[in-house]
């Protein structure tokens, strides 16, 4: 045979891997036999043995090839043992952006602007054909310096030496209660040292013969678990937890008076500790013929701290000072008859809750007051706290304008205030509309309402303009209320 038969019968040459003869592999063309033209051999390899190619595991991993050449053309294999080209169709062109003419962008421009021109015409505020009543505030404020007023009363005492207070500081308490304990002259410390020194006899003795007791006592163990139940609570509440303390310390006070009781009566007999006991009651006496204890008369707040206003500006003379009075007690100059007296001392105050009185100078005398009048007023250490104030009186004098008012609110922000800076409010509350929704029909300012498809003129009184907004009075009540929807030109 001449030529290269590729359907040659499988009788040729087969490569060998290995020591032993594969069937199946590849077959080998003789050497000197011309590949036909027009095709490639299937594989251009170094074997074993001539041009055959290695032998491949089927279990194995295939071996990673490199990447073929860009120029290479893939291939496939075929039955036969030949190869042919895998068609790869060329890559896709981007098609080119469409562009508008510019006659097309003269049209878009045109609808853009028609459509603006609407949104304007029909939503924009300027040209809304609607709006609607609102509530509004409209007032003045007017700023001065203000004195504090309390209805309160203060309370003295001759040859005070000391004072056990009992009511706590700034508290609300009730009628018959008692406030302090004053001790006057000729009262020393010497005498409650004494009382003490009695007291801490009766102790120690009473824990001897407690000590010495043989037998179980139920009721003694009862009072002492009480006590120091009770004295354990107290300290709990002092490392910080929940509770009252006066009311534990009340409990603690009743536990020990009651063990003292029942080891006076348990020993009743001894002679030594009803000795004991007579000293300390005859001192007791002794250091009572030397205090007075005072008690609440009513319901009120009780304070210990005084300014010396109390006794010369009252809530029953407030209205009897000038404005150039005021001004000198504002700058610190008490009024007269404040002193409570030679060789007296002022041991507290009682103040009556819910009422008290601001004495203001108003910097702008221009300000027109009347009696009765209500005011929205603010005092400079209080600017979260508006509170409202009644015109109770005032006086002009020269170019100061001293307004009197009463204050209907709790006490207690003001309690240990005298003086301050003010601020006061003339507001009145009215009605807010657009200032477009003015009309001027027969001589008179008003609104038009629109209700369905009727609309109707309401008569005005223009307060005030500021801006956009204009507040109005109606000249007739009931016919103006909030959110009603007016007409606007």
């Amino acid at each position: 045979m001449s030529q290269y038969d590729p359907w040659a019968s499988q009788q040729g040459t087969w490569g060998t891997q290995g020591s032993g003869t594969q069937q199946g592999m590849w077959p080998q063309a003789p050497q000197s036999a011309p590949a036909p033209s027009g095709f490639q051999p299937p594989y251009q390899g170094t074997g074993v043995q001539g041009t055959q190619p290695p032998f491949q595991d089927p279990s194995a991993q295939p071996a990673a090839q490199p990447a073929p050449e860009a120029s290479a053309v893939p291939y496939t294999s075929q039955e036969g043992g030949f190869s042919q080209p895998i068609f790869t169709p060329p890559p896709e062109q981007p098609k080119p952006r469409r562009h508008l003419s510019p006659s097309q962008w003269v049209i878009v421009f045109f609808f853009l602007a028609l459509f603006g021109v609407y949104i304007y015409l029909n939503y924009s505020p300027q040209r809304a054909l609607y709006g609607k009543i609102q509530i509004g505030s409209l007032g003045t404020n007017y700023t001065g310096d203000a004195l504090i007023v309390r209805n309160e009363v203060p309370f003295d005492a001759d040859g005070v030496t000391s004072i056990e207070y009992i009511a706590e500081e700034g508290k609300s308490i009730a009628r018959n209660i008692t406030i302090c304990n004053v001790y006057s002259s000729g009262f020393s410390t010497r005498e409650t040292a004494a009382l003490q020194e009695y007291r801490d006899q009766i102790r120690d003795y009473e824990l001897g013969l407690v000590t010495s007791e043989t037998t179980y006592d139920a009721q003694l163990d009862r009072v002492n678990t009480d006590v120091l139940t009770r004295a354990r609570e107290v300290r709990e509440i002092i490392a910080g937890t929940r509770g009252s303390l006066p009311n534990q310390e009340k409990l603690l006070g009743a536990a020990v008076t009651a063990r003292q009781q029942y080891l006076h009566q348990k020993y009743a007999g001894d002679q030594r500790l009803t000795r004991l006991l007579d000293d300390e009651q005859a001192q007791k006496q002794r250091i009572d013929s030397w205090t007075k204890q005072y008690v609440s008369n009513r319901e009120c707040i009780v304070s210990f701290y005084s300014d010396g206003f109390e006794y010369g500006l009252t809530a029953q003379n407030y209205d009897t000072f000038s404005p150039a009075e005021v001004r000198r007690m504002i700058q610190g100059n008490k009024p007269e008859n404040s002193s409570p007296g030679k060789s007296k001392t002022t041991i507290y105050r009682t103040v009556f809750d819910g009422q008290f009185v601001v004495l203001m100078l108003v910097d702008q005398a221009t300000m027109n007051p009347v009696e009765g009048q209500k005011l929205e007023l603010q005092l400079e250490r209080l600017e979260n706290t508006k509170v409202e104030a009644v015109v109770d009186s005032f006086t002009r004098s020269g170019n100061e304008l001293l307004l009197r008012l009463k204050v209907e609110s709790s006490v207690l922000p003001v309690l240990y205030m005298r003086s301050c800076k003010a601020r006061l409010g003339d507001y009145v509350s009215t009605f807010m509309v657009p200032t477009r929704a003015i009309y001027h029909q027969d001589n008179m300012d008003g609104v038009v309402v629109q209700d369905g498809s009727n609309s109707l003129f309401i008569p005005v009184k223009i307060e005030r303009t500021e801006g956009n907004q204009t507040y109005i009075t109606p000249l007739t009540d009931g016919l103006l209320f909030e959110n009603q929807t007016i007409r606007l030109f």
